[in-house]
């Protein structure tokens, strides 16, 4: 019964995610026929130029982009909420978010104290992208280097909590000293986007993502045997220091990465672990990895589509919708004090 069940959950999340991709292609300001779009997608083309190139030139790598960034930060916040057994923590728990928004400060805000040229590179959609990995690298070895030092999870989160404390502060810092043009850039990253990046951009985020996930993959019977607690996983022979590490990487990868394309995205990775338990009504990672997998996708892929306005002349900032469609989940969650962690 229960796998006739979950066979069937799997069945049509997979149908509602194909459905989305294919709607998320079709609408937006200028909406495409669904029989065009499903047309340019089986190798044939569009009726019409304009459709075919807004298609595969804009369209479908923002709709991959969605889907990777749903994907990534779902299963990175599901690995955090296991990994530190608090319902409420998230891919950027440990502070890869605050870390990539420092970088960028630096550059946005910081880079008219160096010389023109340099600084003009460094503005770069590029520039911008390797100061956001460089500041989530920097934070990962810090609390990697910490995290040699303490044998207890709990305080690892903590932390994570301080770097990203300092970490804002040296932003507010920057601000305090930026104009209104270069506060103005760096408060459009920090909305989110997804329609930026090139096929180039979206091939370098999917292997960081598909590397991320095999790593995730690999922690699923750590991450099993950690939810009875730390000292059962040992006594089960589970080596801790070697799942922290790589459980700590797998999000780093996933969480940096999409911070560093697609800027910081809120509450997917809180809230998608949740709904994908309340759905399956299980704790087995081999079976919530998917399901918080395709979820992720879902979801993000739905509100890239809302964030569009069908029919209206502007697009509103990706980290708005999913602010509005996550808080009420969270606030959910809060209120029935249901934890399946």
């Amino acid at each position: 019964m229960f796998k006739t069940k979950t066979t069937i959950l799997f069945t049509l999340l997979t149908a509602a995610l194909s459905m989305a991709f294919v709607l998320n292609l079709s609408l937006g300001q200028v909406q495409i026929p669904l029989k065009e779009v499903l047309k340019s997608l089986t190798g044939g083309v569009a009726n019409k130029d304009t459709w075919e190139y807004i298609i595969i030139n804009f369209r479908l790598p923002k709709a991959i982009t969605a889907a990777l960034v749903g994907i990534g930060l779902s299963i990175s916040g599901l690995l955090m909420q296991t990994f530190f057994r608090n319902p409420l923590a998230g891919p950027y728990v440990l502070g890869l978010s605050s870390g990539s928004s420092l970088g960028v400060a630096f550059v946005i805000l910081g880079a008219g104290c160096l010389p023109a040229f340099l600084g003009d590179v460094l503005r770069s959609p590029y520039g911008i992208i390797t100061a956001s990995c460089l500041g989530s690298f920097l934070v990962l070895l810090l609390v990697l280097m910490v995290s040699q030092r303490l044998r207890d999870t709990a305080t690892i989160l903590i932390v994570g909590l301080m770097f990203s404390s300092f970490t804002s502060a040296m932003v507010s810092v920057l601000t305090y000293f930026s104009t209104a043009e270069q506060l103005q850039k760096y408060t459009f990253w920090s909305m989110g986007s997804l329609g930026n990046l090139s096929w180039a951009n979206v091939l370098i985020l999917a292997v960081a993502v598909l590397i991320g996930l095999v790593l995730s993959i690999f922690s699923i019977k750590a991450l099993n045997t950690l939810l009875l607690g730390e000292n059962y996983a040992k006594s089960m022979g589970l080596n801790l220091q070697k799942s922290r590490y790589l459980i700590i990487f797998a999000t780093s990868i996933l969480a940096g990465s999409i911070t560093a394309f697609a800027g910081p995205i809120a509450f997917i990775g809180l809230a998608v672990p949740h709904l994908a338990k309340l759905l399956f009504q299980t704790s087995n990672h081999g079976l919530l990895f998917w399901a918080t997998l395709l979820i992720g996708a879902l979801l993000m892929l739905c509100c890239d589509t809302i964030s569009q306005m069908p029919g209206m002349d502007f697009t509103l900032p990706i980290n708005a919708i999913t602010s509005i469609l996550g808080a009420p989940i969270v606030i959910w969650l809060l209120v029935r004090k249901r934890s399946l962690i």
